[in-house]
């Protein structure tokens, strides 16, 4: 019985420490120095996920893969990414979302390792799967810290810097690979990059702050909760069309501008790599745009703005598709600090983690897993474009799914 009791006074105490980690959400610029940390965080995990994208000519050439082949690498990833995700509130629920960022930044950086060293396309292909799952735990513990610190009003900027390092993940990505590629071997950037990542997770151990409280793990009733709620379906498919739309598209865009328009392997990055500067900008326009129009104007019209810059890069060539490859970026980087805005209020607190858990992995799988490989069969079958315009006109039924969202009435901040 004093067991018992013990046990029961234990677990009392452990929850009033966790209740007392909770912080009291403050504004934006009061939070700023720690979500611009994990931004950080997040740009290292994007870079080593997409990485790939232009450094795969070089890649192509050693493995001596098809076009089909190399987009299934990303799908690879992702369905690593996709599973360690919906885990990650099993992960955070026994840990805190501090300590699973520590873990994904530290775990991404052995990943880059390994591949790295791989020598073989199946060890290639074990070290993605392992990419994958350390990246996946990073995002639902980033989005659960960051809404818990920040008053819902400043949502919308803190989430537009966050979403700001996949936009500049695209901008340095390329241009890492144009300036060093003829330097060093594939290999030694991406070892460079997986030890940039353990010695920033390692960082975040020391000095990062924030995410002290556990996170919900996807439980049975939890999730029946989410899978009953329409708009939980129609923030996948919003997501669906951004991601592939964006990012899918960018990790097939050096092969189809090197072998659809005769580009050579530096120039293609080189223009792609600045290219992406005008959607690292505008991801900060995103934000204040969703503030003031609202998350459902704004996502229908940057869809549908995304959707037709991706048909003209399917259609234009020489210098229009030059001018396209700098305006589609813009418009498809903004749409994200809206839509994250709307996951988080679709749901009541209590679910903000969980839902992240389950529906960014959905739509990850499908729009930067399932569509570059659908990209590349259509570049290795007919060609990149059609891919392109096919992606664009999606898009163009997104406004029908933002405007049936609908958003809990008595939103709340904090955990």
């Amino acid at each position: 019985m004093r067991e018992l009791d013990s046990s029961v006074r234990s677990h009392y105490v452990y929850l009033r420490k966790m209740e007392k980690a909770c912080p009291t959400p403050e504004p934006f610029r009061s939070r700023a120095g720690t979500v611009l940390f994990i931004t950080g965080l997040f740009l290292l995990n994007f870079l080593a996920r997409f990485i790939l994208a232009p450094l795969m000519p070089f890649v192509l050439q050693e493995f001596s893969i098809t076009h089909a082949q190399a987009g299934s690498l990303f799908l690879i990833i992702s369905v690593g990414f996709a599973v360690a995700h919906f885990s990650s509130g099993f992960v955070s629920s026994r840990l805190s979302h501090r300590k699973v960022l520590i873990l994904s930044g530290v775990a991404v950086g052995f990943s880059l390792l390994g591949l790295g060293i791989a020598r073989s396309l199946l060890a290639v292909r074990l070290a993605l799967v392992l990419l994958g799952l350390s990246a996946g735990l990073h995002i639902p513990s980033a989005f659960a810290t960051i809404t818990a610190m920040v008053q819902r009003e400043d949502w919308g900027k803190a989430m537009g810097l966050h979403s700001s390092a996949p936009t500049l993940g695209l901008v340095i990505g390329p241009l890492l690979v144009a300036a060093l590629g003829g330097l060093v071997s594939w290999r030694s950037l991406i070892l460079f990059l997986g030890a940039f990542c353990l010695f920033a997770g390692m960082a975040f151990l020391f000095f990062g702050k924030g995410g002290d409280f556990p996170g919900d793990a996807p439980k049975p009733s939890l999730l029946n909760q989410i899978i009953r709620v329409p708009s939980f379906w129609f923030i996948i498919l919003l997501f669906v069309m951004a991601l592939g739309g964006s990012v899918g598209i960018f990790t097939i865009l050096p092969l189809y501008l090197i072998t659809e328009h005769g580009m050579d392997e530096t120039l293609a990055n080189t223009v792609l790599g600045l290219a992406q500067i005008s959607g690292f900008l505008a991801t900060f326009g995103g934000g204040w745009f969703a503030d003031r129009a609202g998350p459902k104007q704004a996502m229908a019209v940057l869809l549908v703005a995304g959707g037709a810059a991706n048909i003209l890069l399917g259609i234009l060539s020489d210098m229009w598709l030059l001018a396209a490859l700098f305006i589609q970026p813009a418009l498809v980087g903004s749409f994200f600090p809206g839509a994250f805005s709307a996951l988080s209020r679709i749901v009541p607190t209590n679910l903000r983690s969980v839902v992240a858990s389950v529906a960014i992995p959905a739509a990850f799988l499908m729009g930067v897993g399932l569509f570059p490989a659908i990209y590349g069969f259509l570049g290795q079958t007919r060609s990149f474009g059609l891919g392109l315009i096919l992606a664009g006109c999606f898009m163009f039924f997104g406004p029908f799914f933002a405007f049936a969202l609908k958003f809990v009435e008595h939103d709340q901040e904090g955990c």
